[in-house]
């Protein structure tokens, strides 16, 4: 009896060791496929773009940062060897052409969109929010994403090899939106309509497009929100409660967009929905 257990801790002990070795030569076998490849990521200087832009270069990615911030996106890249930084505007159709030149003149080629960058826009229903308000919000996360994608787009079908990726950061309010986020909730359903769209008209050319949708990772957007709409202070649920939201690192949310990125040409997720757990979702309370 003592042998047979002695055998079984033996057994699972190798078991163990092999499955961590196997988990080690995965990490290097994805480190060395990714090595030639190239990213560019939009908001790069903060939040999950930055977090993004990081896990995509540890893991030998070479990566174009793009924001309005110059310095900040400095700060991301951390003096990383196949980093480039590029300021950018996304709202500005110049600015977005000369990322994208500037990354295939720097590295070759565009392999994978991050299409990041966004703002949560005015707080209020309907009848408050005013027209710049709407029309600020819809630059950015819809015209700006447009923007980007076009511009990737049409560097993934001009390159040899042709073909890429392209992954939209929409929200978990592409789903189900908060209480006065009409403006930003209108964007993010709308990314989604984007999302599909591109994913169609990218099949002759062998680029692929999704969708991920994140909910209350702790970034400065979750900040703001904390202050606009106390989500870390008792968030209004859609039935006119208050209720204090769960949050999750967002480390989490970058290696769910690496693993996005890291997919053969043959592969592609469509849409992924990742939330802090016990997150309201369904109806937001």
């Amino acid at each position: 009896m003592a042998e047979e257990k002695y055998c079984n801790v033996k057994l699972a002990w190798r078991v163990d060791v092999m499955r961590v070795k196997s988990v080690t030569e995965w990490r290097q076998q994805m480190s060395e496929q990714t090595a030639s490849r190239v990213a560019v990521v939009t908001g790069a200087g903060s939040g999950i773009g930055r977090a993004v832009a990081r896990r995509l270069l540890a893991d030998g990615w070479r990566v174009a940062l793009a924001g309005r911030r110059e310095a900040e996106l400095h700060a991301t890249a951390g003096g990383a060897e196949h980093a480039l930084v590029v300021p950018c505007d996304v709202t500005a159709p110049a600015d977005v052409e000369r990322l994208f030149a500037d990354t295939v003149g720097a590295f070759g080629r565009v392999d994978v969109l991050f299409n990041n960058a966004g703002t949560f826009g005015p707080s209020g229903d309907v009848g408050e929010i005013d027209l710049a308000g709407w029309e600020s919000t819809v630059a950015v996360n819809l015209t700006g994403s447009f923007l980007c994608a076009a511009a990737a787009f049409r560097a993934m079908k001009a390159q040899e090899p042709r073909g890429g990726r392209i992954i939209n950061n929409g929200s978990i309010s592409a789903h189900a939106p908060r209480p006065r986020s009409v403006a930003y909730t209108a964007t993010k359903h709308a990314i989604t309509g984007l999302t599909k769209s591109i994913e169609l008209d990218g099949r002759p050319w062998g680029i692929t497009c999704g969708q991920i949708d994140i909910g209350n990772t702790r970034t400065e957007l979750v900040e703001q929100l904390n202050y606009t709409l106390g989500v870390g202070e008792g968030a209004l649920q859609a039935d006119g409660s208050r209720r204090v939201e769960p949050t999750f690192a967002v480390e989490e949310a970058a290696q769910a967009v690496a693993f996005m990125a890291s997919l053969p040409a043959e592969a592609s997720v469509g849409s992924l929905l990742i939330t802090a757990s016990g997150m309201p979702f369904v109806g937001r309370g």
